[in-house]
């Protein structure tokens, strides 16, 4: 009975909105410091490419705030809107419940399930011109393992994949799948972009590795940051 209380479409709708109320005063909170800006400005080229920025599924409670920042920082970004993928299944749902005060928008498309309508949809999305950010090891893992739907994507817009992460100084780990990083009020955060990962239209799969690579630095960036103090 408690499970079925919890998936309760009206229950999960409250605590998304009382996550999303949480979240949005750590954010207030916490001192936040932006790194890699000119990664940005890489990504974004002189002519001012779309976006496809993508970070490990643990980051994703601190990553509205990088977006946030990003924006006011780059001005070609202020009339960009950033889109979400996030899955059909009722995990996505919650999750896009949350976002959605953060200026953010959803994608509700797979780039497995049912891949080629998803993939079509993204693709729209960035010849628009807007930024779509993904999870590649999201909703259900392997941690930190990525599908290759990021690097196919990237291959068929022509684009890099911008590697992404943040931190908090103050932050409690979770006993999930992908021991997600919850971060607490009144601390101090980081958020980092690193080098753009290029991808070979002809190949993409084989830019996987780096993809995964550039995601795991950019969160091992973040968390030295965070423990130089």
């Amino acid at each position: 009975m408690f499970r079925r209380l919890i998936r309760h479409p009206t229950t999960q709708a409250a605590f998304a909105k009382a996550l999303g109320l949480y979240l949005a005063l750590v954010f207030r909170t916490t001192r936040w410091t932006l790194l890699g800006e000119p990664h940005l400005a890489a990504a974004l080229g002189t002519e001012g490419r779309p976006i496809l920025a993508a970070f490990w599924h643990e980051r994703l409670p601190m990553m509205p705030m990088l977006w946030l920042r990003a924006r006011a920082a780059e001005p070609r970004l202020a009339a960009v809107h950033a889109h979400v993928l996030v899955s059909r299944h009722r995990d996505g749902r919650f999750i896009g419940d949350i976002v959605r005060r953060f200026r953010l928008e959803l994608v509700h498309a797979s780039t497995s399930r049912g891949g080629a309508t998803g993939m079509r949809q993204l693709l729209r999305v960035l010849g628009q011109g807007d930024m779509v950010v993904i999870t590649p090891d999201g909703p259900r893992g392997p941690r930190r393992r990525a599908a290759p739907g990021v690097a196919q994507l990237a291959a068929l817009a022509g684009i890099p994949v911008l590697p992404c992460a943040a931190r908090s100084s103050r932050a409690r780990l979770l006993r999930s799948w992908d021991r997600m990083v919850l971060p607490l009020p009144f601390a101090r955060g980081v958020l980092v972009m690193g080098p753009p990962v290029p991808v070979e239209r002809a190949a993409p799969l084989a830019a996987l590795p780096a993809i995964e690579a550039a995601l795991t630095a950019a969160c091992d960036a973040a968390d030295a940051w965070v423990a130089a103090g």
